[in-house]
């Protein structure tokens, strides 16, 4: 029998016993009022104790009780210990991915919506010395003190990771990956790229290293094939051929070396070196005017050329620097463009930049080369390309100057269509 069958017997034994106070009691409802009186308390006490366990519910005990009272105060333990093995479980899980997180090598931060910490690993402690408890909900913008990672966070262009020294240890060098998640909130992982930092640095040092040693020997051998060609009257005309090839080939190799040379000043500029060019505002529109007398010339008619200026605005920057983006995009237009073609440069302001755009209508370049075009010796076409004689640097060069001047390279091409080559820059005035 359950607890409420036996208090319901109990009950009615009660009531039964008051209405009987009819027949042996002077006061004939004192029996009842007294028996209905104390089950009202009762029920009021185990109601109340109920009341007050659930309002301070913190996996307590539950007041003693009996009957219904029982039943029901069991009925609502089975929901909320089930809730406490979820939670239980719901910690050891959360317990484990912190641990592990913990044990990463890479820095990883929780920021919330408002840009304050919530959480961290121990290599962000090692990174960027952050220090649990002291920085709790402090805003990380007030911890890592660097003018690039706070515009890094306002601009939320996160699709280019950010790299910069470390605030603890300069020699050290991190990557910044941010992640947007739930309501506004940010995951960052921080990886020490300072290895390869050191490796992209060797990289440069010995490009830039051998491309000075190879300038005297190239010079050396290029006067020997000249005085060569001053003889020529008393060689075979078999010779005079090789002679001429090997003058071809060096001017391709002196070119390569050259190219080399102003890649590497442009990755690794000399800001103490008194004799670098300083910005300075630049008529761009004469610039380019030169610029397409040298290609016109380079065309000898080959080409329908037009230069179209759309806005007199002058540009700040390095003007050797543009001048050798702009050659390379005008040039690589004359190279690669077949006889007959016409190429349109166009100098031009939008809303918020200063463009110069290539445009031609040659035979185009597939989709899937076009991320890779600014790539070092890259070239969409193998067999086109050493035809024309180019070295594969010209774009790589257009980006580096192009990010030294805040600008940005935009290539659109559609195969048979011919292709578009747009530098812009952002407006200083």
């Amino acid at each position: 029998m359950s607890a409420w069958h036996r208090e319901r017997w109990l009950l009615l034994l009660l009531i039964s016993i008051g209405i009987s106070g009819v027949w042996w009691c002077p006061w004939p409802f004192l029996p009842l009022a007294a028996i209905s009186s104390a089950l009202f308390l009762l029920n009021l006490s185990h109601a109340l104790r109920l009341r007050d366990w659930l309002t301070n519910y913190e996996y307590t005990s539950a007041p003693s009780a009996t009957g219904l009272w029982y039943e029901l105060t069991h009925l609502i333990q089975r929901p909320l210990r089930r809730g406490q093995r979820y939670q239980r479980r719901l910690q050891a899980v959360t317990d484990r991915i912190q641990d592990s997180t913990s044990a990463l090598q890479e820095a990883v931060i929780m920021v919330d919506r408002h840009g304050n910490l919530e959480w961290w690993n121990h290599a962000a402690e090692r990174f960027l010395g952050l220090r649990s408890p002291t920085d709790n909900n402090q805003p990380i913008t007030n911890l890592i003190r660097a003018p690039e990672f706070a515009e890094y966070l306002e601009t939320e262009r996160f699709n280019t990771p950010l790299t910069m020294p470390s605030p603890m240890r300069k020699n050290l060098h991190l990557e910044f990956n941010v992640t947007p998640f739930g309501r506004n909130d940010r995951l960052i992982i921080v990886h020490d790229v300072t290895r390869l930092r050191q490796l992209e640095q060797m990289r440069k040092d010995f490009v830039a290293n051998v491309s000075h040693e190879l300038r005297t020997p190239l010079t050396v051998i290029q006067g020997y094939l000249e005085t060569f060609e001053d003889m020529s009257d008393n060689l075979p005309p078999q010779q005079i051929r090789m002679i001429g090839q090997m003058q071809e080939q060096a001017g391709r190799m002196n070119s390569l070396v050259r190219d080399l040379l102003v890649l590497s000043s442009l990755e690794t500029p000399d800001k103490g070196n008194p004799n670098q060019e300083a910005s300075e505002f630049i008529d761009v529109i004469s610039l380019l005017e030169q610029i397409t007398e040298e290609a016109m010339a380079m065309s000898a008619g080959r080409h329908t050329i037009h230069l179209i200026i759309d806005t007199e605005e002058d540009l700040q920057g390095v003007k050797q620097e543009l001048r050798s983006a702009f050659t390379n995009l005008i040039i690589n237009a004359v190279k690669y463009t077949p006889d007959n073609g016409h190429i349109d440069i166009r100098w031009y302001r939008d809303v918020n930049n200063l463009c110069m755009s290539v445009t031609d209508d040659g035979v185009g370049i597939d989709a899937h080369h076009l991320p890779r075009l600014t790539e070092r010796f890259y070239r969409a076409d193998a067999s086109r390309s050493k035809a024309t004689g180019g070295t594969g640097l010209g774009l790589a060069i257009v980006k580096h100057v192009l990010l030294r001047h805040q600008g940005e390279l935009m290539i659109t091409s559609e195969p048979g269509s011919g292709s578009t080559f747009t530098a812009c820059f952002k407006r200083t005035k």
